[in-house]
């Protein structure tokens, strides 16, 4: 008889879903640890209101590891175009035309970026690591190391239709603190999703992840799917940055300077592989729930100061084993293959 392959299994039919598995199981120690927060709709309203940046970054990311590339400025451009925005918005009270400032200069980063990669041949490691000591020191030499305070920002229709709530502000009911920036960041979201499943653009990304040389051969520009997959990344930090601004109504010299590792940590925790040539977004935005999630966990039931940040890692850790023997059955063969292997050279020693 022919051997029939046996038919996919439900954590491979589910995007994303190992880790969303322990998103759930987290999400429920919590609510058992720490009723009197998680079982409160306020804790999950801040949740809208305070992990966009984190999403944005991380899906953009998503895309750049999923190429077999690093992007390691974006936190300088957080701050380079937070700063641009900033001064557009409060020196000259451009408003929306602040806003297309911003984006502009995340875009800029982006092809510079991308053509230092693609074009010139620097490592992206490389690239990006000195473009993000160059945009930020330009960031710090513009701004003079100052902050910038943009009272009465709630008062522009910038505010109200990027970081807005749908109810009442001044009301302290959940209902009226729904942030319309989670609206925004989920339809961004939505459209990378149906960008790197459905489109050209994100198969030539996984393609190059794989190989280049295969990438080539097949027909793919790398160059030009490079360039444009660094300006996306550019262009993300820029939304990123103009959200942080305006939800804190300050802008700060390093107010990028926390995402980097937790966005690289959301990417790697979701599933999307070290090496290139396989992503997963859906599982990006729970990791990113993950890390949110975490902190406010622990410390809402009880742990402090070390403890936290050492469960953290522990369950870092836990979440990527867990998506490697679920979503990989290669990698769990060859793991189980490797320690039954050291079992019968015991025996046969004995």
């Amino acid at each position: 008889m022919p051997n029939r392959r046996a038919p996919p299994s439900l954590f491979s039919r589910i995007e994303g879903l190992p880790i969303i598995v322990v998103f759930v199981l987290l999400l429920g120690l919590f609510m058992y640890t720490a009723p009197n927060v998680f079982l409160h709709p306020q804790i999950y309203t801040t949740l809208a209101s305070t992990a966009p940046p984190l999403i944005l970054l991380a899906a953009g990311l998503t895309f750049v590891i999923g190429a077999g590339e690093i992007d390691l400025s974006f936190p300088a451009v957080i701050a380079f175009s937070g700063y641009v925005f900033a001064v557009l918005f409060k020196d000259y009270q451009l408003g929306w035309i602040a806003v297309a400032g911003g984006l502009a200069s995340g875009l800029l980063v982006g092809v510079v970026n991308g053509l230092l990669i693609a074009r010139i041949g620097i490592p992206s490691f490389i690239a990006t690591l000195g473009t993000q000591f160059f945009w930020s020191g330009m960031a710090t030499l513009f701004s003079g190391g100052k902050s910038y305070a943009l009272r009465g920002a709630d008062e522009s229709s910038v505010w109200q239709w990027i970081v807005g709530t749908f109810g009442d502000p001044n009301s302290i009911a959940w209902q009226d603190q729904i942030s319309i920036q989670a609206i925004w960041t989920g339809l961004i979201v939505l459209g990378l999703w149906f960008v790197l499943n459905r489109h050209v653009f994100g198969e030539h990304i996984l393609f190059i992840g794989d190989s280049k040389d295969v990438a080539r051969v097949v027909g793919v520009n790398v160059e030009r799917e490079t360039i444009t997959l660094y300006t996306l990344m550019g262009g993300l930090a820029a939304v990123a940055a103009m959200m942080l601004t305006l939800e804190n109504k300050n802008y700060f010299g390093n107010q990028g300077g926390g995402y980097l590792l937790t966005a690289i940590a959301a990417v790697l925790i979701g599933g999307t592989s070290i090496f290139g040539g396989k992503t997963t977004l859906i599982g990006t935005v729970f990791g990113c729930f993950i890390i949110w999630m975490l902190e406010a966990g622990l410390v809402a039931s009880g742990l402090t100061g070390a403890w936290v940040r050492t469960v953290q890692g522990l369950i870092f850790l836990i979440a990527i084993v867990f998506y490697l023997l679920v979503e990989e059955p290669a990698r769990r063969a060859s793991l189980f293959r490797r320690f039954g292997a050291k079992e019968s050279g015991r025996t046969a020693k004995v």
